[in-house]
């Protein structure tokens, strides 16, 4: 049964990085160029988006899990560079998810928030957000690189990422893992449905006041529990690597950009 479905994995994940990249390029090489029909503060939101999913898909699809599949044994299982790599596609989930959420939230003030829509929505307040996040969740990784520990070492070279004992024992490392765990998946989760569910009411309710202004009427486990683990970590890498591609592409003006851009490149 594992044997099946890690053929199936390394499938998915061949095929998210052959779709995911030229998808993510082409999100910005459009949106870098600002004439897609959006405000510059979307623009800004959804370009940092594209990056980090981008980012996303070299550290943990291609870095990590093909590589996993494609080159077992190779120079990127030193233990300081997959430690190092750790760190950067820890870095690049959260940033991919705190991303959207801070452009969901833009999204929410300038749809339900009309008197702070002005002083917030703007390029500055957005290039301030979106970098304040990326340092902080930057260094709220940075741990990640010391929680490892060789599993071999070969001619005084460590090989491999082991997670040390410590990390599951130790007061300090289970608040950090229950920090990290806080920080992505739970919060955000919480957060894009708050939000999201905050602007669809306000929408629905200007819908019905409209509507009435017009007389209309209103580690071990079992092989199941590392399939569903392995299925909710193929969920997470594809929402991260193709997200900013669909919010974008809800755009008539970027649908048109991309259409321009593919009878370039294909005569």
């Amino acid at each position: 049964m594992l044997v099946a479905f890690s053929s199936v994995d390394k499938i998915f994940y061949t095929f998210l990085a052959a779709i995911g990249i030229p998808v993510d390029l082409l999100a910005i090489l459009i949106l870098s160029r600002g004439k897609c029909g959006l405000s510059s503060c979307t623009t800004r939101y959804l370009l940092a988006m594209a990056l980090s999913d981008l980012f996303v898909i070299i550290t943990e699809v291609i870095l990590m899990q093909i590589n996993h599949y494609y080159f077992p044994i190779c120079f990127l299982d030193i233990t300081p560079i997959c430690s190092v790599n750790a760190v950067l596609r820890g870095a690049a989930i959260d940033c991919s998810v705190w991303f959207t959420i801070t452009f969901s939230f833009d999204r929410f003030v300038a749809i339900c928030c009309q008197k702070l829509n002005a002083k917030y929505c703007t390029v500055k307040t957005a290039a301030v957000v979106l970098a304040t996040f990326c340092i902080f969740l930057c260094f709220a990784n940075i741990p990640i690189y010391f929680t490892y520990e060789p599993e071999s070492i070969t001619d005084n070279v460590s090989w491999f990422c082991h997670t040390k004992p410590d990390f599951y024992s130790e007061t300090g490392w289970v608040r950090y893992n229950w920090f990290d765990r806080f920080l992505t998946p739970l919060l955000p989760f919480a957060l894009i449905v708050l939000i999201n569910a905050l602007t669809v009411r306000h929408i629905l309710v200007a819908s019905r006041v409209r509507k009435g202004l017009k007389g209309i009427d209103p580690n071990d486990y079992t092989e199941a529990e590392y399939i569903f683990q392995q299925v909710g970590i193929m969920l997470r890498n594809l929402s991260c690597c193709t997200n900013t591609f669909i919010y974008a592409a809800t755009q008539s003006k970027f649908r048109g950009k991309i259409k321009a851009t593919l009878s370039f490149l294909v005569p």
